[in-house]
C-alpha cells in the first residue's frame, strides 16, 4: 500500500483511458471550522467532482426522525456507499468530513480499493489556534437544523493523528483559492 495515495498499487486502476478521465477518491479531513467545506466545495465546484459532505448526510438522516437515536457511523457508511456507486460510474467524489479516526480513514480508502481508483487524502488544518476559534465562535450553518459544535466540543474532540503521508492543507493565512490551487498542483503530480 502506497502511503502516498492510500490505494493498492498492485491492484488495476480502474481508468478510462480513452475517455481521458481517472475517476478518483479525494478524502478530507479536519477537524471542524479549520475550512474543510468551503475548500472541497470549491474545487468540486471547479473539477465536477460530486462533492459527499457528510454533515448534510447526517443532517437529513436526523430530519427523519431516525435522529432520535445516536447516529454513531451511519452518515459515514450511506457516504461510504454513494461514494462508491459514483466511482463505479466513472465519477471523482469529494468526501467532506472531520474523518477523526483512523477507522474511518482506512473505511475511504477501502472503498478506493473496491472499485480500483486512486484515493488522496488530504488533512485541513489551521494552525492559529486564535484563527481556528474565532472560525468557529462566528461561523453559520447553511444546513437547516444543523447545530454547530462549540469551540470547547471542537478542542475536545476525538481525533487521531494521521499515521500514514498525506496532503496537509494549514488554512492559516491562506485563502481558500490557495488551499485548492495546493490541491488541484498535488493532484496534477498524480
Amino acid at each position: 500500500m502506497s502511503e502516498a495515495t492510500g490505494y493498492n498499487r498492485d491492484v488495476e486502476l480502474n481508468c478510462n483511458q480513452a475517455a481521458g478521465c481517472c475517476p478518483m477518491l479525494i478524502i478530507f479531513g479536519g477537524l471542524p471550522g479549520v475550512g474543510k467545506t468551503a475548500i472541497a466545495t470549491e474545487l468540486a465546484r471547479l473539477t465536477g467532482a460530486l462533492h459527499l459532505r457528510i454533515d448534510s448526510i447526517e443532517q437529513a438522516i436526523r430530519a427523519s426522525g431516525l435522529g432520535n437515536h445516536p447516529l454513531d457511523d451511519a452518515g459515514y457508511r450511506v457516504a461510504y456507499a454513494v461514494a462508491e456507486d459514483n466511482l463505479r460510474i466513472g465519477r471523482t467524489v469529494i468526501a467532506d468530513s472531520v474523518n477523526p479516526l483512523q477507522l474511518t480513514r482506512e473505511a475511504w480508502v477501502a472503498v478506493a480499493n473496491r472499485v480500483r481508483v486512486r484515493a488522496m487524502e488530504i488533512e485541513v488544518k489551521c494552525s492559529d489556534a486564535g484563527e481556528h476559534r474565532r472560525r468557529v465562535e462566528t461561523r453559520t450553518s447553511d444546513i437547516a437544523g444543523l447545530e454547530l459544535p462549540t469551540w470547547k466540543e471542537v478542542v475536545g474532540r476525538e481525533y487521531h493523528p494521521w499515521d500514514r503521508e498525506h496532503l496537509v492543507i494549514d488554512t492559516a493565512g491562506q485563502t481558500v483559492e490557495q488551499s485548492v490551487a495546493a490541491i488541484r498542483e498535488a493532484l496534477a503530480k498524480r
